[in-house]
């Protein structure tokens, strides 16, 4: 049977009716063929660029390793959490995840992307997603007793952390595999399933931030946003094609989502009919997981850690119709609320509140964590 891309369903259906359907085929498959060819050639001229920055950063890890430039090691846990790629592998769900798996306070650390302010700033009751980045303010949002602070530079932010937060039992520092200048105590690296870092090139060829030998720096790997019917054939090569770089155990999660919540003063009915609204790097889990359950009518794709404005609210003001809901991440939520709740009109607004959970063996990797903080390391 041939398979044709859900978003050229209503063409596939005109043209099988009018006899057409073997030519859109092979247009769209010469379409996909003629986009992998290009990605090749690209690949191919980025490459000596690529090789420069290998060069680049296998001599800063090299100095780090060495102890020819220092790392900042504290007395208290620090756990690092961080990928080789560029691009969203479920960093905030696992920093939320490890809140609620660890007691006593604590503080997360962040360098706040994309934030308009500069500097460290310890988050506080008049801060938001423009003051101190939109993970780190989720964050702040989600879990009041946590310190969240932001930071250009975690080995100084750290102690400014302390001062201010005296009782701090452990740091999480977020988005950090690449932070040398800490030396964490745990150092837990993700790699999302559908795109694994052994799989990756080197920027600009691809998206690594570093060799793939860097993964041997990790204290544990989590293969994230992996399909919840994960076959034990796919687990073992999985495993096999990571322990080429590490020998660390490895542990497979999953992303689960909750249901949709309003937010922005929204006070109408969930509909079946639904838009879709992200400013993520991958937003292909969420509208995978919408299609499931409701009708998403539109898909308003923006790019990662968006900034929206008045005008992307009366965008979506045009979208939607009485049976039309408004459903957008967690993360463009936090962004999205204050906007809302000015705006001089109300939109039917919700959110997929978002976590991570292990396939199995999630107990093996609590301990390995709970050890390290109780043990303070």
């Amino acid at each position: 049977m041939l398979s044709v891309p859900v978003k050229y369903g209503k063409l596939w259906d005109l043209c099988h009716v009018s006899g057409l359907a073997p030519c859109i085929c092979i247009c769209l498959c010469l379409r996909k063929y003629a986009f992998i060819r290009i990605m090749f050639l690209l690949r191919i001229l980025l490459f000596p660029f690529a090789v420069v920055y290998d060069i680049i950063t296998r001599v800063r890890n090299h100095l780090y390793d060495t102890g020819m430039k220092p790392s900042t090691q504290f007395d208290l846990p620090v756990i690092a959490v961080g990928n080789l790629a560029l691009g969203g592998t479920g960093k905030t769900p696992m920093i939320e995840y490890l809140i609620r798996l660890l007691p006593g306070r604590i503080a997360v650390v962040s360098r706040g992307y994309r934030r308009k302010t500069k500097g460290v700033r310890v988050a506080g009751a008049d801060d938001n997603a423009a003051t101190i980045g939109d993970e780190p303010y989720q964050v702040h949002r989600k879990f009041p007793n946590v310190t969240v602070a932001v930071g250009e530079d975690r080995a100084y932010t750290i102690p400014i952390v302390l001062d201010q937060v005296p009782d701090t039992s452990v740091v999480l520092l977020d988005d950090a595999f690449q932070h040398r200048r800490v030396r964490p105590a745990f150092s837990i690296l993700l790699t999302e399933f559908s795109r694994p870092f052994y799989r990756d090139f080197i920027l600009p060829s691809g998206r690594l931030r570093e060799s793939r030998r860097g993964a041997a720096r990790a204290n544990v790997v989590v293969v994230t946003k992996c399909p919840r019917n994960l076959s034990s054939h796919q687990e073992e090569k999985t495993r096999k094609a990571i322990a080429r770089y590490t020998d660390r155990p490895v542990f497979f999660a999953s992303i689960r989502y909750g249901h949709p919540i309003p937010f922005g003063g929204n006070t109408s009915p969930l509909q079946n009919k639904v838009v879709l609204v992200t400013g993520i790097a991958n937003p292909e889990p969420a509208l995978a997981y919408l299609s499931q359950g409701f009708q998403v009518v539109h898909h308003l794709n923006n790019p990662d850690h968006y900034r929206y404005t008045i005008k992307d609210l009366e965008t979506l003001r045009g979208l939607v119709r009485d049976d039309v809901s408004i459903i957008t991440t967690e993360k463009d939520m936090v962004k999205l609320d204050a906007l809302a709740l000015s705006a001089p009109f109300r939109l039917p607004l919700f959110y997929l509140p978002i976590e991570m959970v292990f396939l199995k063996d999630g107990s093996d990797f609590d301990e390995m964590v709970r050890n390290v903080v109780g043990s303070g390391q």
